[in-house]
């Protein structure tokens, strides 16, 4: 067995997390299908259409990874599954990386919950590094966003349930 340090561990993980969504952007390009379907939902749009802009909220909960679906600003820098898609964030993902191995407790990241799914408002690299080491939850401070009318309220319980393993590649 070689044994390496936390900071090549770290790189080494960046690395497989990066090659792992081009991987999944190219099996789809060849199969024929946009490599928009890797990329996550816009919560300004899923918002926008459901009219969810009342913020009521919720606190610290326990949140289902499967659930994130999006991002609020940062779609480019991650998939739909928190992989990510930029050399750039690589720095910070490291060392959040580095935080997951030394078990550093870091604060809870911040939610909006739309329907039955979540968008990150700040934590994007936590969730990706704990997407990418397993961890079945997060921590979460949650803010939910309903819509005004009963009408965009039952839209909004019946047909907008998005979960990233439907989307997964």
């Amino acid at each position: 067995m070689i044994l390496m340090d936390l900071n090549e561990q770290a790189d080494r993980d960046f690395g497989r997390a990066l090659r792992k969504a081009r991987l999944r952007r190219l099996v789809l390009r060849l199969r024929g299908k946009s490599s928009g379907r890797c990329t996550s939902p816009s919560f300004d749009e899923v918002r926008g259409s459901l009219r969810a802009y009342n913020r009521v909220r919720r606190g610290i909960r326990v949140v289902d990874l499967e659930k994130i679906v999006g991002s609020v600003g940062r779609s480019r820098d991650f998939d739909r599954c928190f992989t990510p898609l930029r050399a750039s964030v690589g720095e910070r993902w490291k060392r959040v990386d580095l935080a997951f191995y030394r078990g550093v407790e870091l604060p809870p990241v911040s939610l909006y919950k739309l329907g039955d799914a979540y968008f990150v408002e700040d934590g994007n690299h936590r969730v990706s590094v704990a997407r990418y080491h397993g961890v079945p939850d997060v921590e979460a401070d949650v803010t939910e966003l309903r819509p005004a009318r009963v009408d965009s309220a039952r839209a909004l319980s019946g047909a907008f349930s998005i979960s990233a393993s439907q989307h997964a590649a």
